[in-house]
């Protein structure tokens, strides 16, 4: 009986600050903070670094491992380990700065079904000089426009609609209405979306036939 109420439960212990290592290790730092003798207490601490080291072999050709190693020795000690390391002691201040927010591109296009790398190729294309190049890239882009828009709308769309943004979002300086451009028939658009999608319904059935050809049947 007394066995039993002796029992810890994990609830009642302090709170692991690597988990990963477990409550023995966690043990291992806490005795080596306590100890008063510098010499002791460094061997002790290079005795914890060489079994941290055993626990992940496959991270010993990491480069800065053992760095890694002694920042964690000295944040499961919360910094209270007194000890020579062979690499800079971080503060505990830096690991807890909080990172810097990531720049996040705020784009807000009219039509964002055309998605924003269509208008990075047409910011590219504004910038080149008039030729045949040019030209080439321009339509190219407004058959891809007239793709997109159809994988969004799912229905015929004419051509003047395409050029018609392609002039809005190039700042009026694309304007392949008044070149008399024609671009991919919207059938032949539509054509492909489903000749892929029927390619893909076929791979994935004889996928599921192979997949059971070598089941056996009760």
């Amino acid at each position: 009986m007394q066995l039993v109420e002796n029992l810890e439960y994990n609830t009642e212990r302090p709170q692991l600050i690597i988990p990963e290592y477990g409550r023995h290790f966690q043990k291992m730092v806490d005795h080596a903070v306590s100890i008063k003798d510098p010499v002791e207490r460094n061997n002790v601490a290079n005795a914890i670094i060489s079994v941290m080291g055993n626990l992940q072999p496959h991270l010993r050709d990491v480069p800065d491992f053992q760095h890694k190693l002694w920042d964690q020795l000295f944040i499961m000690s919360d910094f209270k380990l007194d000890v020579e390391s062979p690499f800079p002691i971080t503060s505990k201040e830096i690991l807890q700065k909080r990172p810097d927010p990531l720049e996040y591109p705020q784009n807000f296009p009219k039509y964002r079904f055309y998605g924003n790398n269509i208008k990075r190729m047409i910011d590219v294309a504004v910038e080149w000089e008039k030729g045949d190049k040019r030209s080439g890239l321009e339509y190219a882009i407004a058959n891809h426009m007239k793709k997109c828009y159809l994988n969004w709308n799912k229905d015929v769309v004419d051509d003047s609609t395409i050029f018609k943004h392609l002039f809005e979002l190039s700042d009026g300086q694309i304007d392949l209405a008044a070149k008399g451009e024609s671009l991919t028939d919207s059938g032949q658009f539509l054509k492909n979306r489903i000749a892929k999608s029927q390619k893909s319904g076929s791979n994935n059935k004889n996928n599921q036939r192979n997949s059971n050809r070598g089941k056996k049947r009760y």
